[in-house]
């Protein structure tokens, strides 16, 4: 079988269409599904009559479909990327926006909710606490914030708005939610809030 050229290992003639090489492979294929042996070398004459083909079409003595795929093209084919467009968001989104790691967003997680616990269960009496657990929170959010990018200035804003925010929205849903629980008080309330809004800006802003 050695001495046979490419076409007559697959048992076609030199005129066949690329319709019955593919059918003579396939057949091939399933008479020797378990000689490895002899599908290599069915893959091998496949291939080769792929690139006499394709030789000649360079050459134009014929036209092949486009939708052959020869076997050069086939490994420069697999790493392309998709071509379907994807919606980019705004400049100015991206800018702020972070890819943080797990460590990234467990560390200030664990920080904010051991300030949070000490919200809770310290005794609703304790206003002082409560002050200097935000000034806490506050501190830990320009501290992670800062280490991202290196900008202080940048993270001192982010922190004080989102401080304002939380403390305001706080008060405002603390209003609707507190009457109807009692182990919590609104000042509580609006500081765990605050300190899961620090937080989310501190893990996913820059």
């Amino acid at each position: 079988m050695s001495d046979q050229n490419p076409y007559e290992k697959l048992g076609v003639s030199e005129e066949a269409s690329f319709d019955e090489i593919q059918d003579a492979r396939n057949r091939l294929f399933e008479q020797y599904g378990g000689d490895t042996k002899r599908l290599e070398v069915i893959e091998a004459a496949y291939d080769a009559i792929l690139m006499d083909r394709l030789r000649m079409r360079q050459e134009g003595k014929i036209k092949v479909p486009e939708r052959i795929r020869f076997p050069e093209l086939r490994v420069q084919s697999l790493p392309k990327e998709s071509p379907t467009p994807r919606e980019q968001s705004p400049a100015w989104l991206q800018l702020m926006l972070d890819q943080p790691t797990p460590a990234d967003v467990l560390l200030p997680g664990a920080w904010y909710l051991g300030l949070s616990a000490i919200t809770v269960f310290y005794p609703a009496t304790g206003d002082q606490v409560l002050q200097l657990a935000l000034v806490v929170g506050v501190a830990a959010s320009i501290y992670f914030l800062n280490r991202k990018e290196g900008k202080f200035g940048r993270a001192v804003l982010f922190t004080l708005v989102s401080l304002i925010i939380g403390l305001i929205a706080g008060g405002l849903i603390a209003s609707l939610v507190i009457p109807q629980i009692s182990f919590i008080t609104s000042n509580q309330f609006s500081t765990v809030l605050t300190f899961i809004l620090l937080w989310l800006v501190c893990s996913f802003l820059r």
